[in-house]
């Protein structure tokens, strides 16, 4: 009823859940939408090969939600935007900014998320069902398009909290029982230590034609045990985490249209602040359920998950680059009992199609509202939506062949393929926010430079890395030097500052921004502005003659009450609840001449869809084929509603949603250091 009510068949309905959502279902969201099929078999493989090390990006990520819930969002909120690419053009000016993070987001979501994904869910199904891999692809695929392209995002967030719920409660499952079979987290301490496969044995048995050298390691590192490591490390070394690899994970939690989007479908700042206290405590789990449990996959099955050869591997697990990716999937079929084998698979689809559904949404918001609505200005309610879900179709093409790939990249660790790849791409992007929600004077001018140096670089170290592709492990490593012996941390670092650099400077040399630019695009924006609650802020309109009848279809003195306080009056207003003005007191059989659609007319210059009045007045009938692509589409002709204008969101509207109640401040306050400490205090535990 909830998903009906959303209005899926307005470009606004359907990109966004309505400003309607609580801190829990949000919160939950949140957490789904991060830990996909990639984190699955991703950490738990990188868990299987180098220990504890992958989980500190779990920690990291409990502390960077809290940066975009008390520093980015309220910055947001005032701004008035709902799309990244967004918030650069009101920040900044000028569309190429908006235009380079747009098209730049398009492409990590497929090369770094989607095709991801979609390996990790296919190779659970493989090692479960025995299924061929692009046979598997292509059903998850079907599955989850379907739940996307007729849904929405409010479908997308209220699967998300059911699929949550599932998640966890199945991997919880796996984790007692694997820690019990291996004596608790002492035993996997002392036993993944010595997790070494039979060479011996192993030859042997298959008749292998190679023999085993040093170079293809199979001992555990000496520092598995440890979260952050030294300054060579080549996992994690602690200056290149901090200072590069931060920044790039600053991109995912404080500006990714796939997280963000979500925490702006909060009803307040409030709730807001709330889903990510929630998410960051649930990012704890993934460290106990998920990279332990790959630890232990090692330790049961060392033969396998740690090969000693191309070969071997091959043979394995059928790439020649290692086999720890199928850490997790051989651990649900070995330990767990056949009753529960099926509630971990639907864990597992729960997880591919909640993180696929969120890149679907996200990237078909981002590439219909911020590209093609540039190219098309004239294009209609209906078009905007129809190519929103013909580009998700484009993408997953792109994605099926992209796989083969990942397969061979880094060393068969697959997140560490995707950290990789970001961390090549995303520190332009996070110095510009951090620049332009933190500092007033950088200009569009400045950020462009900064920007594009950086993606310069970065593209350009990204490139040498596919032409210096990493040899197999028993063949001489003949690479140059800035490719082997330099982390991939260091030069994310190195492009952060640098990109940061070049911003300030050119900034600096070049006339300041406009006033307006800045105003309710920086947190010192914030500081100027007063904020009331609901009841205040309704007292502050007067009766007036010439108010709308709100609901009730009466002419009588109604108080003009804002616009979103109208809605939440409105017993059936809520499908049009976010950043679409309706008071829902219009009558609906009379048509308009002269007043946009809802469509036309949702606000804040989001993406001001003017779209022509397509058969203005009349009404025709549909084919019985035109009317069931529709229906696919989710499409409901709007021409008949009579709306009101676009205008910009109103500022009682943002003062009533950044207001926070003194007692929910302090509670909020408070939550903040709990949280903080527990992150910091992972950090300790695990790096001692």
């Amino acid at each position: 009823m909830e998903i009906k009510r959303a209005n899926q068949s307005s470009v606004s309905g359907y990109f966004l859940a309505g400003r309607t959502m609580n801190w829990v279902v949000i919160g939950a969201s949140l957490f789904v939408s991060n830990i996909g099929s990639e984190h699955f078999i991703g950490l738990a493989g990188s868990g299987a090969a180098s220990g504890f090390a992958v989980g500190a990006w779990e920690f990291n990520a409990l502390l960077l939600l809290q940066l975009l819930g008390w520093v980015f969002i309220p910055v947001y909120i005032h701004s008035g935007v709902y799309t990244m690419p967004e918030y650069l053009f009101k920040r900044y000016g000028g569309r190429r900014l908006k235009v380079y993070f747009a098209a730049l987001s398009l492409l990590l979501y497929i090369f770094t998320k989607l095709s991801v994904d979609l390996y990790a869910g296919a190779l659970f199904i493989q090692e479960s069902l025995g299924w061929n891999l692009y046979l598997s692809i292509i059903l998850l695929i079907t599955m989850t398009a379907l739940l996307t392209v007729t849904g929405g995002l409010v479908a997308v967030i209220y699967t998300d909290t059911l699929q949550a719920v599932l998640m966890i409660g199945g991997a919880l499952s796996l984790t007692v029982i694997s820690l019990v079979k291996v004596g608790g987290l002492a035993g996997v301490r002392e036993k993944y230590m010595e997790a070494i496969p039979n060479v011996t044995a192993i030859l042997s048995s298959h008749n292998y034609s190679f023999t085993y050298t040093k170079s293809c390691r199979i001992h555990p590192k000496l520092d598995s045990l440890k979260l952050l490591r030294g300054p060579l490390d080549e996992d994690i070394p602690w200056p290149g985490f901090l200072l590069g690899q931060t920044p790039a994970s600053i991109w995912y939690w404080c500006a990714d249209q796939v997280i963000v989007q979500r925490v702006l479908a909060a009803k307040n700042i409030a709730h807001a602040k709330g889903s990510t206290l929630m998410a960051g405590m649930l990012k704890i789990l993934p460290m106990f359920i998920i990279v332990i449990p790959g630890m232990i996959s090692r330790i049961m099955f060392p033969d396998e998950l740690a090969c000693i050869g191309p070969e071997h591997c091959m043979a394995v697990c059928g790439s020649q680059a290692g086999c720890s990716n199928i850490a997790y999937p051989r651990l649900v079929m070995n330990v767990m009992p056949v009753g529960l084998r099926g509630l971990m698979m639907a864990v597992m689809i729960a997880a591919l199609m909640s993180d696929l559904d969120s890149i679907f949404n996200s990237a078909s918001t981002i590439f219909t509202l911020d590209i093609y609505k540039m190219v098309r200005t004239c294009a209609s309610s209906r078009e905007l939506v129809v190519v929103g879900r013909l580009f998700v179709i484009f993408m997953v093409t792109i994605s099926i062949a992209w796989v083969p790939v990942i397969i061979e990249m880094q060393g068969g660790q697959m997140y560490l393929y995707i950290q990789e790849m970001a961390g090549y791409l995303t520190p332009p992007i996070a110095a510009l926010f951090l620049l332009g929600v933190f500092w007033k004077r950088c200009n569009e001018t400045g950020a462009f430079w900064g920007g594009m140096t950086g993606f310069i670089l970065g593209t350009t170290r990204l490139i040498l890395g596919f032409v210096y592709r990493e040899p197999h492990c028993n063949q001489p490593d003949e690479r140059p030097a800035f490719i082997t012996r330099v982390h991939y941390m260091y030069i994310a670092a190195g492009l952060f500052w640098i990109s940061g650099l070049v911003a300030v400077v050119v900034s600096l040399c070049t006339p300041p921004p406009d006033k307006e630019k800045i105003q309710r695009t920086t947190v010192w924006g914030l500081r100027n502005i007063e904020k009331l609650p609901v009841s205040e802020r309704e007292e502050t309109y007067k009766l007036t003659s010439k108010s709308p009848t709100h609901c009730n279809g009466s002419g009588k003195l109604q108080k003009d009450l804002p616009l979103d306080v109208q809605k939440e009056q409105c017993q059936d207003g809520a499908d049009l609840k976010l950043l679409m003005p309706s008071p829902c007191d219009q009558d609906p059989v009379t048509p308009s001449s002269n007043e946009p659609t809802p469509v036309e007319a949702y606000s804040n210059g989001h993406a001001e869809l003017v779209g022509g009045k397509d058969g203005e007045g009349r009404q025709f009938e549909k084919g019985i084929c035109l009317r069931l692509f529709d229906w696919i589409c989710g499409y409901k002709e709007q021409a008949a509603t009579n709306a009101p204008k676009a205008f910009e969101e109103d500022e009682r509207v943002v003062m009533e949603m950044l207001y926070e109640p003194p007692r929910i401040k302090f509670v909020l306050n408070f939550g903040l250091i709990v949280v903080c400490s527990l992150g910091v205090f992972m950090f300790v535990y695990f790096s001692l």
